[in-house]
């Protein structure tokens, strides 16, 4: 297929993609959005890898002086030409990203921070040479550079000081753009230091950002809107925008008119259905929103190979931990709309538009559940369908590619929770083993009473087939002397789940069957004829076992029925 741009995996950088040679996605028209609409500061907030330290990186190309308009050549902001002749290239632009800002402790988090603002005043050593700063301003600078700032005072006020410094020099007040604001408010508040690291962003933010004559307009992202009282104090024409809004919505993540376009410049266009249905279903404002991360990654696969299977990839991106949260605290209400959501119906919910960390700590279980779905919202876990009349949010699990965070994450509860009561975990085992089918049968129900399960909805009947044998393999896997092998782990599920205890010579076929309308006789024989009809249990006789047990096991919602064979 000719020389083609290169896809843009993990490209960060603006100018790489003239510079370099990328496919890039046009998302220039933000710029014009941003100056018609501009606050003094402006928040917004999107789940991650939806494009967000890339926009920023673009202003920052554009505003930047000494920047080369030939990076935009022929795109979008470029037909706006009284715009780029008055703003292009005319700023002086301060950037900084706190993704890395973590840390155990306070003083490794303040440390690293130090050091990033270290790092932004190396862009501008050539001030020292300034004949309009005084040696009084130079020494301001030099402490900066030296990244020698013990004192708090000389952190809490690094912004404001650079942005004075640049005004001074250049006569023109400063653009600073700040990315991924509320990584180390979500760090600190994970190990413990939270009021220490919001003390000193506040201070940061509100020296630099608030009455500073120096400042011309400020940029923050982030994936969470975190409460004004505790981070913006008492700033004046602040902005937020959200993934509710409806201005700016189609500048992060991919719209449908663009991920066909991407499609037919690498003349993939057969593949639009797939990865509408593994990436898409973001409502942003009035936009249908598609992954950008997923979408290049897997159109990448599809450049070696166009068969290459789906994969989920933001999801590999991330820790996931918000949706264990929210299972580990679920009450029988949290577990029933779980239940709906993988069963592809919609939860209807309020939701807190600011986050205060302090209530996920609520001993007040409804206060604590509410935040933590308005977080499973803000974090692209879960999004928007619409309002009920009374204003409650229509919540639905996006895509597939989340679905199945959500089945992994519901599969390592359910195993951490009965494998925990070892004494009935044990028996099952033993059960297992001996091939006492109905002890086998009572145990697996018991299990499944008080566990989440997928609806009899029109979810389709491997998807459902899939889950449960996805939860019987992950509890069977728990039985650490057991060699447990499941015929084909791939992107299409589970099949036929194998079990070897080779120091005994026993092993077991078993085969997991959806009882549509709770049909449990004809799943069971569904299930065994098909280990008969594929010869399962002769693999097993190779390796030398020589008790072979064959089970077909029939779910059904909570419940399910065991047949077996010798």
């Amino acid at each position: 297929m000719g020389m083609k741009k290169k896809l843009p995996v993990g490209i960060e950088f603006f100018s790489d993609f003239k510079t370099r040679d990328y496919y890039y996605v046009d998302k220039t028209g933000f710029i014009r959005e941003l100056l018609n609409g501009c606050g003094s500061v402006n928040l917004f907030t999107r789940p991650r890898r939806f494009g967000k330290s890339l926009n920023m990186d673009m202003l920052k190309s554009f505003f930047e002086i000494g920047t080369s308009a030939r990076l935009f050549d022929g795109l979008e902001i470029m037909g706006e030409t009284e715009l780029c002749e008055e703003y292009m290239g005319k700023y002086p632009v301060i950037s900084v990203s706190l993704k890395d800002i973590e840390g155990v402790d306070f003083q490794t988090a303040y440390d690293s921070l130090c050091i990033v603002m270290r790092d932004e005043a190396e862009r501008f050593d050539f001030l020292l040479e300034s004949e309009k700063l005084t040696s009084y301003d130079k020494a301001k600078l030099i402490r900066l550079l030296e990244g020698n700032l013990e004192k708090a005072a000389d952190l809490h006020s690094s912004l404001k000081v650079l942005t004075r410094l640049l005004h001074k020099h250049y006569d023109r007040r400063v653009i600073i753009l700040i990315d991924e604001y509320d990584v180390p408010l979500d760090k600190a508040y994970q190990n413990g230091y939270y009021q220490q690291m919001a003390a000193l962003i506040r201070s940061l933010f509100s020296q630099a950002l608030k009455t500073n004559k120096s400042l011309y307009f400020a940029v923050i992202t982030g994936c969470l809107r975190i409460a004004k009282e505790s981070i913006f104090t008492g700033l004046n024409h602040f902005k937020v925008r959200t993934i509710s809004d409806v201005s700016y919505a189609e500048y992060f993540g991919f719209t449908t008119y663009e991920v066909k376009e991407l499609l037919s410049y690498y003349e993939m266009e057969e593949k639009f259905d797939e990865i509408k249905e593994w990436y898409d279903g973001y409502h942003f404002g009035n936009f249908e929103v598609y992954c950008p991360w997923d979408v290049i990654n897997q159109c990448d696969k599809f450049r070696d190979s166009i068969d290459a299977p789906m994969e989920a990839h933001w999801e590999n991106s991330s820790s996931n931990s918000i949706v264990q949260d929210i299972l580990e605290n679920a009450t029988a209400t949290t577990k029933d709309q779980i239940e709906a959501l993988i069963s592809y119906e919609c939860v209807e919910k309020e939701l807190v538009p600011e986050l205060t960390y302090t209530d996920l700590d609520n001993e007040d279980v409804d206060i604590r559940q509410t935040y933590l779905w308005s977080v499973l919202f803000s974090t692209g876990y879960l999004t928007e369908m619409g309002k009920t009349e009374k204003g409650l949010h229509k919540l639905v699990i996006p895509n597939r590619e989340v679905r199945g965070i959500y089945e992994k994450k519901i599969r390592s509860w359910y195993k951490g929770t009965v494998t925990s009561n070892t004494g009935r975990w044990q028996e099952f085992c033993k059960a297992v083993k001996m091939g006492e089918a109905g002890e086998v049968q009572k145990l697996l129900n018991e299990f499944m009473a008080d566990s989440i399960s997928i609806r009899d909805t029109f979810v389709q009947k491997t998807m459902k087939e899939n889950f449960y044998h996805g939860m019987l393999l992950g509890l069977l896997q728990a039985e650490g002397n057991w060699i447990v092998k499941s015929n084909s782990e791939t992107g299409t599920g589970y099949t036929d789940i194998r079990l070897e205890i080779p120091s005994e010579k026993i092993g077991c076929v078993i085969e997991v069957k959806y009882a549509e309308d709770g049909k449990y006789e004809d799943a069971c024989a569904r299930a065994m004829k098909q280990i008969n009809l594929k010869g399962y249990a002769d693999g097993l006789k190779k390796s030398g076992i020589e008790v072979i047990h064959k089970y077909g096991i029939a779910c059904y919602k909570k419940t399910c029925k065991v047949i077996y064979s010798r």
